[in-house]
């Protein structure tokens, strides 16, 4: 009997170690409510910091139909053909011309100038040589080619001289061959003279009239502006039909071309 007792005993106060062990540990796991411990659990350690205005950078969207901005060059050469009214040619045609108004016609056009730059000008020739004329400024303006000014001769109230004073490059004036009593081939719309100073008239005794160019009487001259034999400007005139005084034998006209010769 004393015996039982004793086991009972023994095995009472094994059980109430243990469960005081299993107390002393979980109290140490169970200091939050359970329902703590799962929002705990749940909320992330790290997040990325939310943007500012200091580190958001603004996209710009162009609108449809917005053209991007691009470089542009010099204008395309471009050329317009209309008929001439006497008051257009107040000095330079007068009753008894050899050509009627009605076979004139004004070229406007796009030229090089010697500054660089892209200019516009006039010129009064033959309706039959239009085509000629706009195809051959086309390629002197393609290749950059100086021109001085290319102005009406009525600028200068039909004046050669005068307008060959101011290099002014011309085609139709009614007046007669320099020297001659006959009609120069200016007086049919069928001649041109270009940049008269770098390219003179001269005499055959080597004079020029005009002192401005008395340093580009002589061929070769290696100049802006310049027409030299055989050059590709006289290559061009010769291609549509025309002649080149600087080829006359005697008298030299270096600014002058003409359809079919004169």
């Amino acid at each position: 009997m004393a015996r039982s007792k004793f086991t009972i005993r023994t095995r009472a106060a094994l059980a109430m170690t243990v469960g005081c062990l299993a107390v002393a540990s979980c109290g140490t796991a169970t200091s939050q409510p359970i329902s703590a411990r799962s929002t705990s659990a749940a909320r992330p350690t790290s997040s990325a910091p939310e943007p500012t205005a200091a580190t958001t950078t603004p996209t710009t969207t162009p609108e449809p139909g917005t053209a991007t901005p691009t470089p542009t060059g010099p204008p395309k050469f471009s050329a317009k053909i209309s008929p001439v009214t006497r008051r257009l040619l107040e000095h330079s045609w007068r009753p008894g011309c050899p050509v009627q108004l009605s076979d004139l016609r004004l070229i406007t056009m796009t030229y090089w100038g010697f500054d660089d730059k892209p200019h516009t000008g006039e010129l009064v020739v033959n309706k039959s040589v239009t085509d000629d004329i706009v195809s051959i400024f086309r390629r002197l303006y393609d290749w950059r080619w100086p021109i001085n000014k290319m102005e009406l001769v009525d600028v200068y109230k039909g004046d050669d001289f005068d307008s060959i004073e101011a290099n002014n490059t011309s085609a139709f004036n009614c007046r007669p061959a320099t020297g001659s009593s006959s009609w120069s081939k200016h007086a049919y719309g069928l001649a041109i003279d270009i940049n008269p100073r770098e390219n003179p008239y001269v005499s055959s005794n080597g004079s020029v009239a005009h002192r401005n160019a008395r340093r580009f009487a002589k061929r070769p001259v290696q100049a802006p502006g310049v027409i030299n034999p055989g050059d590709r400007v006289v290559k061009a005139f010769q291609a549509k039909g025309w002649e080149w005084g600087g080829y006359w034998s005697g008298i030299k006209d270096y600014q002058h071309f003409s359809k079919g010769g004169g």
